[in-house]
């Protein structure tokens, strides 16, 4: 039994670290741009611009309108946190249900205070 959860603790961790790397994307056209910074294919309807540097490796020279595969990964280089803006709060405030309540009692008690001095 002790085994049993030995191993399932293990792959718990592993599958957890295989999930902190970032996921590989591919993408294949015929190229429409080589410089030494970028490259660009189209790939149906879209032209996709891919990034690039010293460490990219290339197998062979690249040019102008050969089918190429490219792989690439997705990497956040910077994250900038912001404020919640007043009228995104005075908008929750208006769809809360306890403030709705509220407002709502409070309109009703101001409409039986109207009815009472009538």
């Amino acid at each position: 039994m002790k085994r049993l959860l030995g191993f399932f603790v293990m792959a718990l961790f592993l599958s957890a670290a295989s999930l902190a790397v970032a996921k590989d994307y591919q993408v294949t056209g015929p190229v429409v741009d080589v410089k030494d910074d970028v490259i660009v294919v189209k790939k149906g309807n879209e032209t996709w611009e891919i990034a690039r540097d010293k460490n990219t490796k290339a197998t062979g020279e690249i040019k102008k309108g050969d089918r190429v595969m490219i792989k690439y990964k997705m990497t956040a280089t910077s994250i900038e946190g912001k404020e919640p803006t007043k009228a995104k709060t005075d908008a929750k405030a208006k769809t809360d249900p306890k403030v709705a309540t509220d407002s709502k009692m409070s309109t009703d008690a101001k409409a039986k205070t109207e009815v009472k001095t009538k």
